[in-house]
């Protein structure tokens, strides 16, 4: 293990979140969106993570595995007047809820924040041991 893993972790989940915020992002612009280039309403997108072990070098942090659609439900809306409503007068809506969408920017805002917390503190241990080899 190096003296730089710690670093290397750090700098992974802050590319992680970085994904994470961008996903939510997307997820914020979209709410509203009933027709897409596929033909349907916008699907909420969730960012999936996880840890990067190799054996030979031991954790490496965390990386992306995929972007995934949300299964949950899309919400039906009685609106006639829309261009995009059924025979009956419903369209379809994405499955953002802004809320939500919020309280997991705050999450990533603050995972990101604690990684440049480390990276920092990591970055002030090397200039100590620095410091002390004068």
């Amino acid at each position: 293990m190096s003296g730089f893993s710690g670093m290397r972790i750090a700098a992974s989940g802050l590319s992680a979140e970085r994904l994470r915020m961008d996903t939510i992002s997307s997820n914020i612009a979209n709410a509203e969106t009933t027709r897409t280039a596929e033909g349907g309403p916008y699907v909420r997108k969730i960012a999936v993570f996880q840890e990067n072990y190799q054996k030979e070098l031991g954790m490496r942090g965390v990386k992306a595995v995929e972007i995934k659609d949300d299964e949950s439900q899309l919400k039906r809306v009685y609106d006639p007047s829309h261009p995009d409503a059924d025979g009956d007068g419903y369209i379809t809506m994405p499955n953002v809820n802004i809320l939500n969408e919020m309280a997991d920017m705050m999450a990533a805002s603050r995972s990101y924040e604690a990684n440049v917390d480390s990276l920092d503190a990591q970055k002030n241990m090397f200039l100590k041991a620095l410091e002390i080899g004068k």
